[in-house]
């Protein structure tokens, strides 16, 4: 059974894509984007308004508050239940978004990784305070190379994981990941179909960034920062308010950053984010890439997808 996925760097366009599409098929759309999960966390995410969602409804978008957790293991049984639930009502399911961990697992297979431990990660928080997250990689480097290699030295989240997980287990964050992906086989009745919006004119991509930042604090991004930010349980710390823009926003209502320097960290750290998006993306096998610059971009990649159903002996 086919399932498209619509993946891409932030800023590209996917939503109306994924809409256009939707007009035209039989599509069940399903967000895979770790930030649309959140209830309120609206203007900062781009996540699609309610009249839009009323239209065009998205399964995962709206599913916790921001003060819980919303880990992979959780996505992955999640969409898992959405793709059988399109499929069963004869439906084709697609999956759009810039997650690209998300993807990856689903692609890949899921490690059933040790929980986290509180203990263990104000440790490793209190280590990194002292020396910071760039010397923490360099640990992470002597530790397990091939995760550091895929992990950025400032990306505190995913450092302060794949350090947990070796203390916890004794094993690397790797050999969890390879051992699931020898494992994998539970979804090999589906077909994934790939579709990449991806432009290399990086210089235009930068221009669509700062512009929508722009437009989000125009919007009230501030006000929805704070908002969020003064709601029982939430702090700093959470995965909800480390999502880019949220972070950089968040420090400047805290007194740690000006606005004008909030607002230039969180361009630079949505076009950082951008970049790794697009490199993951080159490196996946079996891709439909469209520049979503080009005109009508949306009438080959209908082409695509009108092609592949058809030849779908399942659908």
């Amino acid at each position: 059974m086919t399932v498209l996925c619509l993946m891409g760097p932030t800023a590209m366009g996917k939503t109306e894509t994924a809409m256009r599409l939707a007009d035209r098929f039989e599509l069940d759309l399903i967000s895979v984007d770790s930030a649309m999960v959140y209830r309120g966390m609206d203007i900062g995410t781009a996540k699609p308004d309610d009249r839009t969602l009323a239209r065009y409804p998205h399964a995962l978008i709206d599913i916790c508050e921001p003060w819980e957790g919303y880990s992979v293991a959780q996505f992955i049984d999640d969409v898992r239940r959405e793709i059988e639930s399109s499929q069963t009502r004869g439906r084709v399911p697609l999956l759009v978004g810039g997650t690209m961990l998300y993807f990856r697992r689903l692609f890949d297979g899921l490690a059933r990784l040790p929980t986290a431990n509180a203990t263990v990660r104000a440790r490793l928080d209190a280590q990194a305070a002292q020396i910071g997250w760039p010397a923490m990689h360099t640990r992470l480097q002597g530790i397990d190379p091939e995760a550091a290699d895929r992990i950025g030295p400032n990306d505190m989240q995913r450092i302060q994981r794949a350090l947990e997980v070796h203390e916890l287990s004794g094993r690397t964050l790797t050999d969890w990941l390879r051992e699931a992906r020898e494992q994998h086989g539970d979804q090999a009745a589906l077909r994934f179909l790939r579709i990449a919006l991806l432009s290399e004119d990086r210089k235009q991509l930068h221009a669509r960034i700062n512009a929508r930042f722009d437009a989000m604090m125009s919007a009230g991004f501030e006000a929805e920062v704070e908002r969020i930010a003064n709601l029982p349980g939430v702090h700093a710390a959470l995965p909800s308010m480390r999502a880019v823009g949220y972070r950089q926003i968040g420090a400047w209502l805290q007194g740690r950053l000006s606005r004008a320097k909030a607002v230039a960290d969180a361009k630079t750290a949505t076009r950082r984010l951008a970049k790794r998006q697009h490199t993951w993306l080159r490196q996946t096998a079996d891709l439909h890439c469209f520049d979503p610059l080009e005109a009508d971009v949306e009438g080959p990649i209908s082409e695509l997808v009108d092609g592949t159903l058809s030849a779908d002996p399942d659908i």
